[in-house]
């Protein structure tokens, strides 16, 4: 993987249209394709410009690579993200402009990897922290079970098409002022395959290919989040003349607690005590992930201090390590009170007095504070 930031590589900004990434691509690519270019290092150069720009112009690929750089281009868990694009046409666009075709296009027959399938599976607040297996279900096509995937009837066999020798594509060379220009096209008789079947499969009606119920028990890493992506290698569609399979990659999503929130790998909690916790100290009950844990609150809390309670938040996806859960008190203020709770109140008014501060900061700046804007 190149170190350079990758709009720096294509020499755009941030804020760059799709039309502006491929545009920028394109004018690299001229330049230092190591079929035309005569520059020192081409090819390592190319390969730089190659992988950048499969990352931006995949629109998932961008905003993961955007937000976490680099690192997010890694699948949690130990699955790696696929970063390369499928860059074929464009190269022979970029080619065919030099008047001649790169020489390195194949068949319409060679291997080609499975198409990517994506899942989304809903986690709990809990499952999420602490992760979780879970069982899932999905289709995907698989190789024919009666032909094995050759599309030919049991007993019979495909034959070499003769309008391409097998070859899946026909080409056509002219003459232009440019130079030498190579055309391919599909073959029109097989259709792309190299190979005629006179007696189609009756199950998979000559496609080499049908669909299946698909069981897969999945471990969801503790420290997970919402828009988390796992890439299982290998459980995509099946390659195409024994390429291999694609991926499926499952997208997380995660239902809201009813009292926590997260912030990165900390677990936020507001926690109301009462007047009288707040002005003589207490030891409460505080619920954490794990179960409830004791918190002194010291005599004249005040409202919106923070406490926290060490090792108590997610798991880092990659560690042992976790966060902490940060406690924000509230003092609830009684709407209601009782006679002898009134007489007591008013006591303590008396003591107190009736003046009052004026506060340097107000309730905005204060939630600043506590997190961190």
């Amino acid at each position: 993987m190149s170190n350079r930031d990758y709009y720096e590589v294509l020499g755009i900004q941030k804020t760059a249209s799709d039309d502006e990434i491929k545009a920028a691509f394109r004018k690299l690519a001229r330049v230092y394709h190591p079929d035309v270019s005569k520059e020192e290092h081409a090819e390592e150069k190319f390969k730089e410009i190659n992988e950048a720009y499969g990352v931006l112009s995949d629109s998932d690929k961008r905003a993961r690579y955007d937000r976490f750089g680099k690192e997010g281009l890694n699948g949690m868990g130990g699955f790696q993200h696929d970063y390369s694009a499928d860059f074929g046409d464009l190269f022979e666009e970029i080619l065919g402009g030099f008047g001649f075709s790169s020489g390195r296009r194949q068949a319409r027959n060679a291997p080609r990897r499975g198409r990517d399938l994506q899942m989304q599976i809903a986690l709990t607040f809990e499952d999420a922290v602490f992760g979780v297996e879970r069982e899932i279900q999905f289709q995907r096509e698989e190789t024919c079970s009666a032909c094995g995937g050759s599309g030919a009837e049991p007993g019979t066999s495909p034959t070499k098409c003769t309008s391409c020798n097998g070859q899946g594509e026909v080409r056509q060379v002219r003459q232009t002022f440019l130079g030498q220009m190579v055309q391919s096209a599909t073959c029109p008789t097989c259709n792309g395959r190299g190979q005629m079947i006179s007696s189609p499969c009756k199950v998979c009606r000559g496609t080499g290919l049908e669909h299946k119920q698909i069981k897969k028990k999945v471990q969801i890493p503790a420290g997970v989040d919402v828009g988390t992506q796992i890439r299982l290698t290998g459980e995509g569609g099946p390659g195409a003349f024994g390429g291999p399979s694609g991926s499926l990659f499952l997208v997380l999503d995660v239902k809201p607690h009813q009292f926590f929130k997260r912030r990165d790998n900390d677990i936020l909690l507001n926690l109301d005590i009462n007047v009288a916790q707040a002005v003589l100290g207490a030891e409460v009950q505080v619920p954490t992930m794990d179960g409830d844990e004791k918190l002194h609150i010291p005599a004249g809390t005040q409202p919106g201090k923070i406490f926290h309670i060490k090792g108590k938040g997610v798991p880092h996806v990659r560690s042992k390590n976790r966060g902490d859960q940060v406690v924000m008190v509230n003092v609830a203020i009684p709407q209601k009170l009782s006679k002898e709770q009134r007489e007591l109140f008013e006591k303590l008014a008396e003591s107190l007095g009736t003046s009052v501060k004026p506060q340097e900061k107000g309730f905005l700046d204060w939630l600043n504070d506590a997190f961190g804007g």
